[in-house]
């Protein structure tokens, strides 16, 4: 009995140790590329330090930096702007066009419909701005020429300070509505066709329908694509970087990309991780926020 136990035991113990062996990649690549990460954000702020010389404890100095310093209310008020944009455009045309494309009856098509929208999704988003650039050059782009054939006058997309918010929502309708589509789209999926039929019956219209059986039914997934596209946009880089470079002046300049401008082209290292930090709280708050309101909005016991 005791040699069955010993066994028994010794068995346990070596699927444990697989267990782990099999975790150890993610583990490893969670502690490298997250732990660390976040341990240093936490602790680079109390230092002066720019990789190439020795780190220089300055305690609270970077943070009354940060309190100090003007262009922190108009980066954080650029990326703002960037909320209010771009989380209701994709929150809300993305469920549009999950519902459009989930209606479609043929399944051939609808699968069409659902590749061509999520395709540019999958694309470079480097290489998309950078011909996104070109588009929309106020002289040579060939929006721009298309208008002039028309008899209208050119449109300053990147060089006016509030039509290059238009053009970069633009951009990211094209390139990131596909991500916030496909969510939609499996959330509808999971819809009981039966509560439509039963709508039907009752004389309800398209309209009705979707506003009394769809959207509260897919409010659990409403919750997810505000919290994920709200922290997306709170990081937004690629396109003011790609497209605009922060401007005109600094119009788009957005709080990921002072950060990079701060740490990696001033080499202040410390002081980055201090915005870096300030943008971590703002999000968590917001997150949190969000979290304690789902409750009178959300709906998860609908079968």
């Amino acid at each position: 009995m005791t040699k069955k136990i010993s066994v028994f035991k010794k068995k346990q113990r070596w699927d444990n140790i697989s267990g782990y062996l099999f975790l150890s990649p993610a583990l490893i690549a969670f502690v490298i590329f997250i732990a660390i990460p976040i341990i240093m954000t936490l602790v680079l702020p109390l230092f002066n330090y720019n990789l190439i010389l020795p780190a220089e404890f300055v305690g609270l100095d970077n943070f009354k930096d940060f309190f100090a310093d003007e262009d922190m209310a108009i980066v954080f008020g650029n990326t703002s702007k960037f909320l209010l944009i771009l989380t209701p455009m994709h929150c809300i045309l993305g469920l549009i066009l999950a519902y459009m494309v989930q209606r479609v009856k043929h399944t051939a098509l609808r699968n069409i419909f659902r590749g061509v929208i999520y395709f540019p999704s999958i694309v470079t988003t480097a290489s998309v701005a950078i011909a996104f650039t070109y588009m929309f050059s106020t002289d040579s782009g060939f929006i721009n020429y298309y208008l002039r054939q028309l008899g209208l006058n050119n449109v300053p997309w990147l060089t006016d300070s509030n039509m290059v918010y238009v053009t970069i929502a633009i951009f990211s309708f094209w390139k990131f509505i596909g991500t916030t589509f496909l969510y939609y789209f499996i959330g509808l999926n999971n819809i009981p066709e039966s509560y439509y039929e039963s709508a039907r019956i009752d004389g309800a219209g398209p309209v009705q329908i979707f506003t009394r059986i769809t959207v509260p039914l897919v409010t659990p997934v409403i919750f997810f694509v505000v919290i994920i596209t709200t922290i997306g946009v709170f990081q937004i880089f690629n396109e003011p970087y790609f497209i605009t470079n922060g401007g005109p002046g600094v119009s788009t300049t957005t709080v990921a990309l002072k950060i990079y401008r701060v740490a990696f082209q001033q080499n202040n290292i410390g002081y980055g991780a201090t915005v870096a930090l300030g943008l971590f709280i703002l999000i968590m708050m917001v997150t949190v926020i969000q979290y304690l309101m789902q409750n009178k909005w959300v709906v998860y016991d609908y079968e």
